[in-house]
This record gives C-alpha cells, structure tokens and sequence, in this order.
C-alpha cells in the first residue's frame, strides 16, 4: 500500500480506494471515474497519487482536438513511451497508452476530461470499445482515471445509456471537508468561530489555501475583520468565486433565473411553490432549473419526514448562500469599496438567515454522525419535518428528527425530536414544544423511548440545567465539535457550555 504524503490533509478513506483501485494487479485494463466540484483538492490528490506510484498525469486543457493530442503525445513521452508518429485520433492515442502500460499496474489520470469531451464527444465511446473484449485494454495493467469538476459532465458518464456505463470498477465522489474537519483544516479551535467560517467557506480546501493567501481569522474576534478583508473585499479572488461556480456549469443557460433560484433559497423559499412565488414564476417553470442545479450539486433536495411529497430545497455550498444573502443585494457597494459598512448593515441577515439554518444542518449530520453514542441505539433516516396542531391552530417545526433503522413489517420507530437555536439560550419551554410534538406522533410512529434534544449554540437556562430529566438531552455547540469519554451517556444529563474541555474529553474522528 502507498503511504499518503504528509501534505494531503485527511482524505484518508478517499485515498485508500484510490490505492486499492491503482494496485489491483487483476489482468486488463481498469476504468475510474472521479468527480467533484472545483476547489476541492481531486488534482492535488490525484497528482499525489501519481506521483507516489510512478503513473502518467495529464491536465486537459480547452484546446482543439488536434492540440489535445499533441499535448497527451507529449505526456506519453515525459513517461518513457516511445511516440513514433502524431496521432490520428483518441483511437490511435488511447491504444497506444492501454498497450504500453508495461508489466506492473500503471496508474493513469486525465484530468479535467470534460475538457476533452467537449472538443472530442466520441472519446468516450472509445474508451469504451477499446477496455471491451478485443480491445487494446484486454492485456493491458493500465489503471485508467477520468478526473473532471463539471458535474452534468461526469455525472452523465457512466449513467442511463452512456457508452462507459457499467465500465467503471471505481466511482469516486470527492466532497467538502466535513464541519469538524474544515475546523482542523483552518485551525479554528473556537467552536464558534468554526460554524461562522463553515457557514461562509464551507470545507472546500482550496478557499482556505489559495483564494485568501493562508488568511485565518485568529480567534471568534476577528471573524468580523476577516470577512471585510477577504470574501467582501474586491481584491480578493474569493469576492467573485460564488458566480464563477455557476458560470462553470455548462447546462446553466440563463444565469439571472438561476442566481434567482438560488437567491429565493437563501431568503428561505425552500419549496418549489415558495420559490416560483419568489421570483414570479409558475411551478412548473421551475423543474428544470431546479434538476440542474442539483445536477450540479449546487442545491440538494430533502423530504419532509412527516409529509411524503413535499419537498424542501437547501443550497449546499455555502459560499453561494452567504454571496446570495450577502452579496448579492449589496455588491455594487462592495465593489466600490464599502465592504465594512454593508457587513455592518448585513450581518443580522447573515446571522438570520444563514448561520441559523447552517447550524440546523450541521445538528443535523452530528446526529446522522454520532446518533448511537447520543442516544444509545442506532440510526436511520435523520431529517426535519413539520407537523400541525389543530388544538392551538399551529405548526410544530422539528429541525432534527432521527428515525430508528427501518424494519419489515414494523411501524416506524421515533429515536428524537429536536429543536436547533443559534442566537437563542433554550429554556424548558423548548422542551414542552418537542413533548408536545413527540404526543401528536404518537398516533402514528413508535415514540415509547424518544429522545427530546435542545441542540443550543447560545446555551441553556439555570432552570432546564437543574430541571434534566431522563429522556431529554442538551447538546451544547462544544458537544457537538468534542465527545467525552468513551462510554459516558449525554441523554438524560445536562450539558454546561465547556464541560467538555477538560481531561475526559475526547476529539471528535477524522471524516466528519
């Protein structure tokens, strides 16, 4: 097995499947494919693992057919395979790398194959032919990776009636970093300062390394300064970053409807009536734009847990919800310099409209994440719902509600009901709130050992403090960025801010 370099950060489980899949000495050619969006560190994996194992990586560029076989004929001789003449076509260049691959697994990487997709639409119909049976792959070691961040693109390779389809022994989807590992990631000790800097940058590595030069707010005190100096700041490559990744896609044909969609998200129009309500346009109007932008994994779409069809929308990078809440309204301003007054102006928004719901989110992967050291059991769907309460004539809003793992033939099990504030201290009436909600399931869903959860960033009153029962729990931000010891139970305790730190304390695993 390849030893990761010390200078890729985490990615552990990532490079494990690139390793495994780059050593498989099974006879034949392999195929990988390998996605994300842009900023996310695939090159600098990829180019590490070439590296580390003696392959060929070749960076397409936006050229014309003929120069991108120039260039790849010119990477073949880099790597010691003799070029006679120019070639022809992909066929002519694909042979030739599949059949000089020599006697010990070679690992391979195109990256950015869109790149060449787009000038050549038949490339991947020749991979295809040539890693079938009577093609130039059948004897070959070649451990062939397809690297590429337009998401329509990749994420159309191996599916439906693609040529490549059920081609590939590799499929690999590189993520943000999670909120504990962006956390390590910008050295943000302060759990505060943690969810403030995910809910702008989220875990794209590359926003903390070149788009703000190593610039790190140094504590929870200079959030404030950080964001007028880097993501406001006119000069700074990360103030134009949230429109060049829509202006990246290729299936994003009318920007202004899209940035609207996205901006009626982020102003919390989270159904598909909500949005075209929003932007003055019909329902139906919106299923395509809707079906891109998740295509490019720009939006993600999640079920209420109570209501079967009703769907709500969240904008998963965050870097566009802050630029579509923030930005956006203000950005002629900002480019006339005035970054510090709009952030004055602006950050009651930021801290409504998208810290609040960010944190719901991140309540809600902890959960999914460390559910069965919480609660004692373990964990299936983890979500957020709605329902109604016809005796007061209200709607109960459950932010994270975690069901038990589906059983045959079994009701639906309830695990917890929880309520998320960032800016608000939690009292006892949070907790009647879920009780009362937890009675209303009854009907319906397995509730008998539901857990009642106050998810707090503010904090938690004197009086829910001494009034901890069992069957209620109190996650604080800090419990959320730390675990204690091994075999300490949370439920039925109540958590006092920073309790945490002291020497039972334990760091939360690499992978969140």
């Amino acid at each position: 097995m390849l030893t990761k370099p010390g200078h890729v950060f985490d990615r552990d489980r990532e490079w494990s499947g690139l390793v495994r899949f780059a050593a498989n000495t099974y006879p034949g050619a392999m195929l990988g494919v390998v996605s994300g969006r842009r900023r996310q560190g695939k090159s600098y994996l990829l180019e590490a693992l070439t590296s580390a194992s003696g392959g060929l990586y070749f960076p397409a560029l936006e050229e014309t057919e003929t120069v991108s076989l120039r260039s790849f004929a010119a990477a073949l001789v880099r790597q010691g395979v003799a070029v006679d003449r120019p070639f022809q076509d992909w066929t002519d260049a694909i042979r030739l790398l599949l059949s000089s691959a020599g006697d010990r697994p070679l690992t391979v990487v195109i990256d950015e194959f869109p790149f060449l997709v787009k000038s050549s639409p038949s490339l991947p119909s020749v991979i295809q032919r040539e890693l079938g049976p009577g093609g130039a792959g059948r004897d070959s070691t070649a451990r062939l990776l397809l690297c590429g961040s337009a998401m329509s693109v990749m994420g159309g390779l191996l599916a439906g009636q693609a040529p490549l389809r059920g081609r590939a022994s590799l499929e690999m989807l590189i993520r943000p970093f999670g909120y504990r590992d962006a956390a390590r990631f910008w050295g943000a000790d302060d759990p505060k300062l943690a969810v403030l800097l995910h809910s702008v940058v989220g875990g794209t590595p590359a926003y903390r390394r070149e788009l703000v030069a190593f610039d790190a707010p140094v504590g929870p005190d200079d959030f404030d300064s950080w964001v007028t100096r880097t993501v406001l700041n006119p000069q700074s490559p990360l103030f134009r970053e949230a429109r060049y990744l829509l202006a990246e896609e290729t299936e994003i044909r009318d920007p202004a409807l899209y940035h609207s969609v996205l901006g009626a998200i982020a102003a919390g129009h989270r159904t598909n009536g909500g949005i075209a309500s929003f932007i003055g346009r019909k329902s139906a109007d919106l299923t395509h734009p809707l079906n891109v932008l998740e295509d490019c994994s720009l939006i993600t779409r999640s079920p209420d847990v109570f209501r079967r069809g009703r769907w709500t929308y969240e904008v998963t990078e965050p870097l566009i919800n802050f630029y579509e809440a923030v930005m956006r309204p203000e950005w002629f301003r900002l480019e006339a310099g005035q970054s510090a007054e709009v952030w004055r102006e602006k950050e009651h928004d930021f801290f409504r409209g998208v810290v609040g719901p960010h944190f719901e989110s991140v309540c809600r992967s902890f959960a999914r994440e460390r559910g069965t050291e919480l609660f004692g059991t373990p964990v299936g769907e983890v979500g957020s719902g709605v329902i109604n309460d016809s005796s007061s004539r209200s709607r109960i809003q459950l932010d994270v509600v975690v069901f038990a793992p589906a059983a045959p033939g079994e009701g639906r099990k309830i695990v917890s009901l929880g309520e998320v504030k960032w800016g608000e201290v939690m009292g006892t009436r949070h907790v009647d709130r879920l009780r009362r909600a937890r009675d209303l399931l009854a009907s319906g869903y397995d509730v008998e050992d539901c857990v009642l959860a106050c998810y707090s960033a503010a904090g938690f009153t004197g009086e829910l403090r001494s009034a901890a029962e069992p069957g209620v729990t109190l996650v604080s931000l800090e419990d959320i960025y730390r675990l204690r010891a091994v075999g300490e139970d949370l439920v039925g305790e109540a958590v006092v801010e920073g309790r945490l730190g002291g020497e039972h304390a334990v760091p939360v695993g690499v992978g969140a």
